[in-house]
Parts: structure tokens; C-alpha cells; sequence
């Protein structure tokens, strides 16, 4: 368990950070949301609050002008009625609740004397004078040199002078309402709510995506047909026509250069095979032993060339094969194998190498004799060149839940583990070789094994070299040991 929690949070970490579309366009809307809540909450506090309601009502106004005028001649009675009257009005107006800054506020006038002032109305003679002065019924803006206000007056009937006081400023309110809560408490409580079905929504706005994604993801290196996908999203369609025409590309430059390759080595075949056979009849008639070693040089050359030519040409006409996707028939592994180690016995006895053959009977795949023959002959004739003198290759075949398992082991060298995917890769060759070579046997191999739904393992061989397994699906298997 303890070592379990370092890899889980290092997956954790890197789910974080690297890029990815569904986090982007979580992050976009939730940013939206975000901006989308403070202009409309900026609107509320600048269009929607107490300036544009307080001023109208001006009911309230006539009533604190009739409680001024009436309590006039108990001054105690009045400020007290006053109070309560100031404490009501602002307390109706639930937008400013709680906020004192922000709610409406009464200067009371009588007889150009204060008899009320709400505690965080302007202080001082410059807004009772303002107050004083001003014309029944209007509204105007006061500046008390912190804030401006906007003032609506209103003359009593008896001569009292009732002016509503309420702060202006949209900037000033969002940033009052803000410090208190109303702007950031409703927003963070409401986000973690909104991620679950935005997340939801982007994960199935996104499904046509994973579909393509999906079937490029399941294509062969040699499946370069159109995707059978075909949705109604415009951007969508845009870049899987985009990824068809560059997969036709791609399969027309790669016929081009198969039928360039295959061409060449067919129109190299003849002038090799004249070489030859004049190097031969030279050789045959040369008198100094040191021209013929000049041409046994030649004649070795030319047998190299030979080699690589025929190779060329069954690689090409595998990938051909591979295209035309016709149907393989019934074959019996056992029997080629046996077939194909008759032929290669003499270059095994030529290089003191010794052939083993243990295969189970009855062992039948379905599959193509040409193609079956070249993976086995490249696989055998690697594991005789790179097996030492007096060494052995042990080649096998038996059935396992429905696969066919050919192995081919030698006591060569092997190859390196870090080597084993590149040695796959056409003309390449593991470095400080000995023997030579086109680097294209592994290759056959594989696209041979590949055109049959295999696959192909390297491992280390029980005698020190490299042993190579074949899984090919199988139609049936049994019997013994032959």
C-alpha cells in the first residue's frame, strides 16, 4: 500500500496537468458563468437597487413631513417617530438589509432647522443648506467630497422639508456589496453545482469525437480506407474528410512506391542472373588463383544482390496480397514445416548448423501457402546464419487455446531488448553484426504474420540466442508430437 500512493497521486498530477479539450471547455464555461453572474449582478446593484425605488415612493416622504409637522411642539416625541419611521423605510427595502453604506437615509428640515438626521446621512451645513435650498420635489446630486448622492426633496404641507438621501456610484455599490458577500458567497456555492452536468454535457458534446478517435485509433498500418464514420457535425466532418483525403494520399504515394520497388527489382533479376552466369564461365576458366578470388568476390556479391532482389520482391508482393484482401484456405502447419526444413537441411549442413523439428499433428490454420513459406524459410535461414558452427536451431510448432505457436531458437548472439521493436523495421540491422544482410527477413515476417490476424515475440532463447514465436489463429489442433 505504501507504494501504491506515490503512483497514484503521480497519475493524479499528471491528470491535472497535462492539456486536455474537456478540462479547457469546462474551465471556458465555468468562466462564463462567472462573467455572466457579475454583469448581471452589477446591474442589480447599479439599475435595479434602492435609487430606483426609494425616490419614487413618495408616500413616505408625506408621511415623515406630517409626523414632523405634528410632533413639533414635543421634539423628543418626534425624533423618536422619526427613528422609527427612518428604521422602517430602510428595512423595507431589503437590498440594502444588513449593508448600512448602502441604504436610503432622511435629513428633516423645519423651520431650516435639523430635527432628524439618519446616522450616515452628510453631516455638516453644506447639505443642510443643500437640502434647504432645494426645489420641492426634485431630484438632484449631492457631492459630500467622499461620495455622491442622489437627493430628492419634498415640502410638507405644513412647511417641513423632507430630502431622501441614497448613494450613487455603481462602481462604489458592486464594491461595498462585494466586501460583504452577496457577490462571491452565491458564486462559490453555486459552481460546485454546475460542474457535475457541465462536465457531463462537454463528456457527450464530445462522444462523435471519441468515436473517430476510436476507429483511427483501431486501423492496421496498411487500413488506409475511408472512416466509416459519417456525422452531421460540420466541424467534425471537416477534419474526418481531412484525414481521409490524407490517408488517400498516403495509400496512393505508398502503391506508387511499391510498384516502383517491385518494377526495379523484377527489371534487376535478368542483368543479376546474365552477371552470373558470365562471372561463372570466367571463373571457370581463369588460370591465377588471385582472379579467382576477384571473382568469387564478385560471384558472392552478385549472390547478396541476388537475394536482396527476391526478398524485394516477395515483401512487395506480400503488402499486394495483404491489399487485395482475397481469402486464404485450409493449411496443415505441420506438413510445411516439415516441407520447408527438407530444403533448408543443406544450407544447415553447409554451415555445420543442425536442424530439430518438433511439431504436433493436425495442427491447420487458414492461410496463404506462399506467404506461410517465406515467414518460415526467413525465420529458419536467420536462425542458421547466426547460429555458430556445431550449434543447433530448434524449430517447434504446437496449440494453445486456439492459436497456432510456430517457435524458431537458435544459439546465436540474440538481440539486444531495446532492439527488438526496431529489428521489425524495414533495412534495418542491430549494430556490430557479423553476418550479412538486407535487414528485411524480421520484416517478411512480419507482415506475413500480420496478414494472417498474427503476431510475432522475441524472447531470449533457453540456450543463450534468440528464440522467435509465431501466433497465428488456428482452425482446429491435436495429436502428437511428430
Amino acid at each position: 500500500m505504501q507504494a501504491a500512493a506515490p503512483s497514484w497521486l503521480a497519475s493524479a498530477w499528471r491528470a491535472l496537468t497535462e492539456p486536455s479539450l474537456v478540462r479547457r471547455l469546462l474551465v471556458a464555461q465555468m468562466g462564463l458563468l462567472a462573467l455572466l453572474w457579475t454583469v448581471v449582478f452589477i446591474y442589480a446593484a447599479t439599475e435595479n437597487g434602492t435609487d430606483a425605488a426609494v425616490l419614487k415612493e413618495t408616500s413616505v416622504y408625506h408621511a415623515v413631513a406630517t409626523v414632523a409637522d405634528h410632533l413639533a411642539d414635543a421634539p423628543a416625541r418626534q425624533y423618536h417617530s422619526l427613528a422609527a419611521l427612518d428604521a422602517a423605510n430602510r428595512q423595507r427595502y431589503a437590498e440594502a438589509e444588513g449593508v448600512t453604506e448602502l441604504a436610503p437615509g432622511l435629513l428633516v428640515l423645519q423651520r431650516s432647522a435639523v430635527v432628524y438626521r439618519s446616522p450616515h446621512v452628510p453631516q455638516g451645513a453644506d447639505a443642510q443648506a443643500f437640502v434647504a435650498t432645494a426645489v420641492s420635489d426634485t431630484t438632484r446630486t449631492y457631492d459630500d467630497g467622499r461620495r455622491k448622492w442622489r437627493v430628492r426633496v419634498v415640502t410638507g404641507a405644513m412647511g417641513a422639508r423632507v430630502a431622501m438621501f441614497v448613494p450613487q456610484g455603481g462602481w462604489h455599490m458592486f464594491i461595498t456589496l462585494a466586501s460583504h458577500g452577496y457577490y462571491l458567497v452565491p458564486m462559490v456555492i453555486s459552481l460546485p453545482f454546475l460542474l457535475l452536468p457541465a462536465w457531463l454535457s462537454i463528456r457527450l458534446a464530445l462522444r462523435p469525437w471519441r468515436q473517430v478517435t476510436q476507429e483511427v485509433a483501431s486501423r492496421g498500418p496498411q487500413d488506409l480506407a475511408p472512416l466509416t464514420y459519417r456525422g452531421e457535425h460540420q466541424e467534425l466532418a471537416a477534419m474526418v474528410d481531412s484525414i481521409d483525403a490524407m490517408m488517400a494520399r498516403v495509400a496512393e504515394a505508398s502503391a506508387r512506391e511499391r510498384s516502383f520497388i517491385a518494377d526495379a527489382a523484377h527489371e534487376l533479376r535478368t542483368p543479376l542472373a546474365a552477371m552470373r552466369i558470365n562471372v561463372e564461365a570466367l571463373h571457370s576458366q581463369a588460370g591465377d588463383w588471385r582472379q579467382r578470388e576477384l571473382l568469387e568476390g564478385i560471384l558472392s556479391s552478385g549472390n547478396r544482390a541476388t537475394r536482396l532482389v527476391a526478398q524485394l520482391l516477395v515483401l512487395m508482393r506480400s503488402d499486394a496480397a495483404a491489399n487485395q484482401g482475397d481469402a486464404g484456405v485450409p493449411l496443415a502447419l505441420d506438413d510445411m514445416l516439415q516441407d520447408r526444413m527438407a530444403v533448408m537441411s543443406g544450407l544447415a549442413g553447409a554451415r555445420g548448423v543442425e536442424l530439430e523439428l518438433q511439431a504436433v499433428a493436425g495442427v491447420t490454420i487458414l492461410g496463404w501457402h506462399e506467404s506461410l513459406v517465406s515467414l518460415a524459410d526467413n525465420l529458419v535461414d536467420n536462425a542458421i546464419k547466426y547460429s555458430p558452427s556445431g550449434g543447433v536451431v530448434r524449430v517447434g510448432l504446437w496449440h494453445v487455446e486456439g492459436w497456432a505457436v510456430l517457435s524458431v531458437e537458435d544459439q546465436g548472439p540474440g538481440i539486444a531488448p531495446a532492439l527488438r521493436t526496431r529489428v521489425f523495421d524495414r533495412f534495418y540491422r542491430a549494430p556490430k553484426q557479423t553476418q550479412g544482410g538486407s535487414g528485411l527477413g524480421l520484416a517478411i515476417a512480419l507482415a506475413a504474420a500480420r496478414r494472417h490476424g498474427g503476431r510475432i515475440e522475441l524472447t531470449d532463447g533457453e540456450q543463450g540466442g534468440l528464440k522467435v514465436e509465431v501466433w497465428l489463429p488456428a482452425l482446429s489442433g491435436a495429436g502428437t508430437v511428430g
